[in-house]
């Protein structure tokens, strides 16, 4: 450990908990857990140079000649606790920021600014690889892309759930994301920072700038989980066997307005589920309330968990046959390592995906520039975007842009226009 490096009561962090869970899908595995993978960057590395950008860790500084066109990025794991426990990082910076070092009190940065890019669930930093070379041309800015403590190829301590109340928690979810996050910020240097998070990442960006808007520049949420309430309806729906968000109202119609509304619906659902779909669907809300996860069942699945990994990837269509198998790749491999803060799922979300404490009813305090960004064929409905924009919008700047031709994986199916749309952001601020 270095000399430099705060040692920090253990007893203060969130995620310092007990040994990692068995569940259920563990009585299945019949063969091997695959054995951690902390210094196996090539499928990261691979992936990251199919979007131009030639990283390199410590260990393979210098091991491969760029291409002319490359950005030039590091792949740091940056310790938060000196006890072992690290948030890994992408960092593309410039100048004087350059040789800043991670786990130091290094000075804050000056006359600069830092976009920091968080995930959503079941992915990792890698999954920005279509964005990170066009952002990271924008002068006077370094950008920086994190896998959140738990996930991706960040350190795996054991999650624990405290399963006493909702409200229980969901506090001590947030504060495992939100700590570690801030202690990643103090280990940087970083004052200030334009805070973008996809879904999952959009929801804990969200929180993080509750708690910390001294150090947030401006808040861009690329169709944030966890704004909007549930339906009047929707425990009926789930006492019965319905999906909640089968009849949500897809974006079809290109507009960018906070006024717009779709009309158009999805058909509705039979009268009557079935009896073997309501016991399915109660058996996967039991699952879903003890926070079993995606990840656990590749996990489980040995050898056959990366054809399941394939078949998730293989409709991303707008991707080239390359694209999608070092995506895979590296889907596969982050999915595989110990399960950790992916547990956290349930204790955010309820079934169907409707947050436990929905932010629409505590974005009140933010205090920080927030945009919004959707895709125009989103399964997030903007529609909360604008409900939350017309609650803070008379105290703090907002937008919300809509990018069409794309989903919820609006930076990955959709990046012209998407990374127009971010640099525009990053823009009004340098030009301030």
């Amino acid at each position: 450990m270095s000399a430099n490096t705060e040692v920090i009561d253990s007893q203060q962090l969130p995620w310092i908990t007990t040994p990692e869970r068995k569940g259920i899908f563990s009585m299945f595995r019949l063969w091997p857990r695959p054995a951690p993978t902390k210094d196996n960057h090539a499928a990261e590395l691979a992936l990251l140079q199919s979007g131009g950008i030639a990283a390199h860790t410590p260990q393979t500084a210098g091991a491969t000649a760029p291409n002319s066109d490359d950005v030039m990025a590091e792949l740091l794991d940056v310790d938060i606790d000196g006890s072992g426990n690290y948030i890994h990082t992408l960092a593309i910076r410039k100048g004087s920021n350059a040789t800043a070092s991670p786990a130091t009190d290094a000075a804050p940065k000056k006359q600069r600014h830092s976009l920091v890019m968080t995930h959503g669930y079941f992915t990792g930093l890698g999954f920005f690889f279509r964005n990170y070379q066009e952002l990271a041309r924008v002068e006077g800015w370094d950008v920086y892309s994190i896998d959140w403590l738990g996930m991706g190829r960040s350190a795996r301590p054991a999650y624990t759930s405290t399963m006493t109340s909702d409200k229980a928690r969901v506090a001590g979810a947030e504060a495992f994301f939100i700590e570690s996050l801030e202690e990643w910020r103090k280990r940087l240097g970083i004052d200030k920072m334009t805070l973008c998070g996809h879904s999952f990442g959009g929801y804990m960006s969200t929180m993080y700038a509750l708690k910390y808007p001294e150090h947030v520049e401006k808040l861009v949420l690329l169709s944030p989980i966890g704004f909007p309430e549930p339906p009047p309806d929707y425990e009926e729906k789930l006492r019965r066997g319905y999906g909640p968000a089968r009849n949500r109202k897809p974006a079809t119609v290109k507009d960018s307005t906070p006024e717009y509304e779709s009309t158009d619906a999805k058909p509705e659902e039979p009268a009557e589920p079935s009896r073997a779909r309501l016991l399915m669907f109660r058996a996967a809300i039991g699952l879903w309330e003890r926070n079993y996860t995606p990840q656990g069942v590749v996990r489980s699945a040995g050898p056959f968990g990366r054809r399941l990994i394939n078949w998730y990837v293989s409709r991303f269509t707008w991707l080239t046959d390359a694209q999608r198998n070092s995506l895979s790749e590296y889907a596969h491999q982050i999915s595989t390592l110990p399960g950790s803060s992916e547990y956290a799922l349930g204790d955010i979300l309820r079934p169907g995906a409707f947050a436990r404490l929905p932010l629409i009813n505590r974005i009140d305090k933010i205090a920080v520039p927030t945009v919004f960004m959707y895709g125009e064929n989103d399964w997030v409905d903007h529609a909360s975007g604008e409900q939350a924009i017309r609650r803070i919008g008379e105290r703090v700047s907002t937008r919300l842009h809509r990018i069409p031709a794309a989903g919820h994986n609006l930076h990955l199916e959709n990046p012209v226009d998407f990374n127009k749309f971010l640099i525009d952001e990053m823009l009004a601020i340098s030009n301030k």
